[in-house]
Formats: structure tokens, C-alpha cells, sequence
């Protein structure tokens, strides 16, 4: 474990700065987790990430000692929709979780993709999320766009924070949605009562805006579409569930009351859309329902009827 004491020279957010310090040499999301785990704090008190400093701020940063682990390769089968030398669109089924993390570090997305491609993965994320340039729940279904070098990462995570990224998903939400289409704006950050959840909030949150549409009524039920304008952590989940119809199946944000036979929520990414980042073409895929999907639709449609 290394400890480190700043004085504080310039007036700026705790975050920025910490990573701003050349003797500690962290990246901005590095110091906004640490922040994030209470490893920082200024005189002696843990503060958020956007918390602003003041000049001759004590600031004392404990960094843990990094974990012996990296990625390994496992010969696990993958729904390939698109390869080339620059990037590859993958189908994630529902169960996959995408990358190694405490109690998941085998059976992932990452540790196919390493099998697939060798060492042909972007290194931006490290060696436990390598060429992943965006992420999807666990038991969430659907596309996913992996780079496999640094530059076509960089550009496809800058398509992504420009919003030009399109992502479109498909749900069961629980209720009869009165609107046929709408829009969710609303900020999301996490639970201050559970770190692990996500929520509608004002403080310590970022912009997260959901469109949404019907594609069909069922007794108790309603078939959405949802497009993502910007893609927080959960988003879809917590945005549904804060106007009152939760993702049928989640066991996080929807209603503990109910029974379904299936694991986890009901939401599959459909469609994936971006520019190449060598031709500059806009590419554009699209995945099938999985068969979990389309037989709860077919459930829901015999009960309504």
C-alpha cells in the first residue's frame, strides 16, 4: 500500500487534481474511484469527486497495493456478427458477465475474446478489460463493439461521449406505459444508501437521457423500445423503474413481488450503430431476440388474449 500527502496549491476539483499530481501519476477515473472508496481524504474528511479545493488543503491519498491478476485466455464459444482488423461486434448472451471482477474472473466475455484474438485487443482499459470499449449488464443480452487496437478505441469512445454512438434496446416493462413514445432525462449517480445501485439523483450524478416507445401492449405488461442518448451505468433499469415500470425480471430496481422464469431483467441490445473508425463508414447491426425473449412475449400474448 502507498500513502501520499498533498498541499493543496491551486484551487480545483479534488479529482482533477489528484490526478493532475505528477508524483502519483493516476489516470482522472483512477482518482475519481479512489475518491469514490474513501482512499482520499482533505483535512482529515472524505469529500466527493467534485468537491473543490482550496489553497493549503491537506489532501492524503492511500493507494492499495494493485492485485496479482491479469486476464486468461479460455476457449469459450462467441456469436461473432462483425470482424475486422480493427474492431469486432460481438452478441453477448444473457448470464456473460464482460469482464473479470471480484467473484467473476472466469467464464467472461474477456476471457473468449482473449482466446479469439490472442493479443490483438486494445490496451487502453487494461489488462482485465481488454478492448472493451463499453460494457452491458450481466443479464442483459445483446451487442457489444470490442476494438481491437488503441486507435479504433480512442475513436469509437469519442463517438460514444459525442452521443453519435447508436444503441437501441428492446425490454418488457412491468405496467401499461400510458404514452406511446417519450423521453426519461434524468440524472443518474450512485445510491447513497447502497453503493452498489445506481439512482435518480441530483448530487455527485452525470446527464442521462432514455427515449422510449411502444411496440406492444400486453395485460400488465408493455413491449418498449429504448434508445440510449447517453449510456450511464444501469441506465435503462433505473430510468424505467423511477417512472414507475421497471425492466420485468430485475431483481435490483423492479418488483421484488414478482415471478418470472427467467434469470435476471429483460432487456436485450438489438442495435448497435457507429462510424469506422479506419473507413469512416457508418456500420450498422442488428441482433435477434433470444429465444428467453421471444418466449416470454409469447406467454405474456396467450395470457392477454
Amino acid at each position: 500500500m502507498k500513502e501520499y500527502k498533498l498541499v493543496c496549491t491551486e484551487s480545483m476539483r479534488v479529482d482533477k487534481y489528484v490526478a493532475g499530481s505528477g508524483e502519483i501519476n493516476l489516470s482522472r477515473s483512477a482518482a475519481a474511484l479512489l475518491i469514490d472508496e474513501g482512499k482520499v481524504t482533505v483535512n482529515g474528511k472524505t469529500v466527493n469527486k467534485k468537491y473543490k479545493l482550496s489553497i493549503n488543503d491537506v489532501i492524503d491519498i492511500c493507494i492499495p497495493d494493485p492485485v496479482p491478476y491479469e486476464a486468461k485466455a479460455e476457449n469459450i464459444p462467441l456469436d461473432i456478427v462483425y470482424e475486422d482488423d480493427d474492431l469486432l461486434v460481438v452478441n453477448k448472451p444473457k448470464g456473460m458477465v464482460v469482464h473479470p471482477a471480484a467473484g467473476n474472473y472466469n467464464g467472461t466475455l474477456v476471457n473468449a475474446l482473449l482466446y479469439h484474438c490472442g493479443d490483438s485487443l486494445s490496451g487502453i482499459n487494461g489488462v482485465l478489460r481488454p478492448g472493451i470499449v463499453h460494457r452491458i449488464d450481466k443479464d442483459t443480452s445483446g451487442l457489444l463493439i470490442v476494438a481491437k487496437n488503441d486507435f479504433a478505441h480512442t475513436h469509437l469512445a469519442e463517438q460514444i461521449k459525442n452521443h453519435s454512438f447508436t444503441r437501441e434496446y428492446q425490454a418488457i416493462a412491468v405496467g401499461n406505459i400510458k404514452d406511446e413514445n417519450g423521453t426519461v432525462d434524468a440524472p443518474i449517480g450512485r445510491n447513497p444508501n447502497d453503493r452498489k445501485k445506481m439512482c435518480v439523483t441530483s448530487k455527485n450524478s452525470k446527464n442521462a437521457v432514455t427515449h422510449y416507445s411502444v411496440i406492444a401492449r400486453y395485460k400488465g405488461y408493455t413491449h418498449i423500445k429504448c434508445v440510449l442518448e447517453t449510456g450511464r451505468t444501469h441506465q435503462i433499469r433505473v430510468h424505467m423503474a423511477y417512472i414507475g415500470h421497471p425492466i420485468s425480471g430485475d431483481k435490483v430496481y423492479g418488483l421484488k413481488s414478482e415471478k418470472v422464469d427467467f434469470e435476471g431483467q429483460c432487456l436485450h441490445a438489438g442495435k448497435i450503430g457507429f462510424i469506422h473508425p479506419a473507413t469512416n463508414e457508418y456500420l450498422e447491426f442488428n441482433a435477434d431476440l433470444p429465444a428467453y425473449f421471444k418466449k416470454y412475449l409469447q406467454k405474456l400474448s396467450n395470457i392477454s388474449n
